[in-house]
């Protein structure tokens, strides 16, 4: 693992989320709306969603279906927007509609799971922590550094392998070799920095 956090520092040297936002709460709620959607899409969403209801005030105040139209093209639409407002409700009526500061809190809200409050709390609130995404799960299994398909095994399958200040980074940078490099159908092994280190004979194709 140190080698591949070594390798992949030096492949992405700017570890941050592509998710574009400006408060804490519009991260929670673009992370929420990531689910099953692409980073692009929620990006191209998020700036008409926010220019209406940036903050839980405005989000709870808004007519539903104006919601369910700005966020269609993110999927399974009404129950994020269900999510969207009844997490910008609890972060009014629990935490005087600031977003909260620990895991126990943050999963407590509507449709917030780990790798949702994993990304909030390293991102805003600089903790050291892992985000289990799609790519890392992928990556992590082709690596071998997991066995498990479940996000929440994974998580601390990896945290014993990272020293805890490169959790949040190095995590990251797993998902973006995952997103453009080890892809899921077509991986491209041929500008694989990892290729002698990956042990995924069966998936791995032989570089020319």
């Amino acid at each position: 693992m140190a080698k591949v956090i070594n390798q992949l520092t030096r492949d992405f040297p700017e570890a941050t989320t592509a998710l574009r936002y400006e408060t804490p709460f519009q991260l929670l709620i673009a992370t929420l709306l990531s689910a099953q959607c692409t980073d692009t899409v929620v990006n191209r969403v998020t700036p008409i969603l926010f220019l209406h209801y940036p903050t839980p005030d405005k989000m709870v105040a808004a007519d539903l279906h104006s919601i369910e139209s700005i966020i269609r093209s993110t999927g399974f639409y009404k129950n994020k927007t269900r999510h969207i407002l009844g997490t910008s409700r609890g972060l009014i009526e629990r935490f005087g509609g600031h977003v909260p500061n620990t895991m126990e809190a943050l999963i407590s809200l509507p449709g917030i799971g780990r790798k949702t409050a994993n990304l909030v709390l390293g991102e805003i609130f600089h903790q050291p922590t892992i985000v289990v995404d799609t790519h890392v799960r992928r990556v992590s299994n082709r690596l071998q550094f997991t066995k498990s398909d479940n996000p929440n095994n994974i998580e601390f399958d990896l945290r014993p392998l990272i020293p805890v200040k490169q959790w949040t980074s190095g995590a990251h940078r797993i998902l973006l070799h995952g997103r453009h490099v080890c892809r899921a159908r077509i991986p491209k092994c041929g500008e694989c920095s990892l290729f002698n280190l990956c042990p995924d004979e069966k998936n791995k194709t032989r570089r020319v």
